[in-house]
């Protein structure tokens, strides 16, 4: 079984395991590279917990549209709670960004949802991404949170890739998530370094208190045994994904929380990948 196992984040169904690898593991060298470290992985040593598929539309082939959203598609409760927390979360962080309070400031724009989507457009960090990608992305968070099937196939993906090899388990966004249950479902698991990246496992009330097993006296199940399995947390300030940067309160004082500065592309996992600390977190497992 590979040394390192990867997890994907959130709208990565039209890829597939080799293309994430593909993007992966030099930016994984980088990181180790960046932290002095003398270890060297070989493309056996490194592979991904792929579970983007399970979210496509029955009968879809991998390469085929995603369903085509409007903000009407946004269901209220969960996914409209975590929209509005985006929202607060991106005017917080970048000024350009219209406020929640504002709304009056979006001229001819009724709806909550519809503000929160049209404010969000002028965020840097979703640049790029079309509106009905975003409502997809959002779904999918709330769709693993909701669908015990969906939730238990995910985990298993990352399960069958843990092996008495395993040594790392680095997961990005959403995947931060599964990695997490999976391992804590797998009590005997020898990883030693567990690292998440623009994590959204700290968000109160929609992410954390939701996750299986459910946190006990406000505390989460530490994802293995404390003294094997060290668990290093990295963000960017301004990652609207991770909204809670600090997941000591949540899971505990032994979380090695870091904040490092990803550019434009506050999220994006290579960007996580190619820093120094995650190089480190990931040299530690092998020293």
């Amino acid at each position: 079984m590979a040394r390192v196992v990867c997890v994907h984040g959130v709208g990565k169904q039209q890829l597939g395991e080799q293309t994430l690898l593909s993007q992966w593991v030099p930016a994984l060298h980088d990181g180790m590279h960046r932290a002095g470290s003398p270890t060297r992985l070989a493309g056996s040593d490194v592979t991904m917990g792929f579970y983007g598929d399970l979210f496509l539309p029955p009968g879809q082939r991998l390469g085929g549209d995603d369903p085509h959203y409007e903000w009407w598609d946004v269901s209220a409760g969960v996914e409209t709670e975590l929209l509005l927390e985006w929202w607060e979360h991106a005017a917080a962080a970048e000024p350009q960004v219209v406020a929640p309070g504002a709304q009056d400031l979006l001229a001819g724009v009724g709806p909550l949802v519809q503000s929160a989507l049209l404010a969000l457009s002028g965020s840097r960090f979703f640049a790029g991404l079309a509106e009905k990608a975003l409502i997809f992305d959002l779904k999918q968070v709330v769709r693993y949170l909701a669908d015990p099937e969906l939730r238990a196939a995910a985990c298993d993906r990352v399960r069958q890739m843990v092996g008495t090899d395993t040594r790392v388990v680095v997961a990005h966004s959403l995947g931060s998530l599964v990695a997490y249950e999976a391992l804590c479902s797998m009590p005997e698991h020898g990883v030693r370094s567990f690292i998440t990246l623009g994590s959204p496992l700290g968000i109160p009330n929609l992410i954390f208190d939701r996750i299986h097993p459910a946190p006990e006296q406000g505390v989460g199940r530490w994802p293995g045994e404390p003294s094997s399995t060290a668990w290093t947390n990295i963000a960017d300030a301004r990652d609207v994904v991770a909204l809670v940067k600090d997941l000591r309160p949540c899971f505990g004082p032994d979380v090695a929380c870091h904040l490092v500065p990803n550019g434009s592309h506050v999220h994006d996992a290579v960007h996580y990948l190619t820093k120094k600390e995650t190089g480190a977190a990931i040299a530690d497992a092998f020293g």
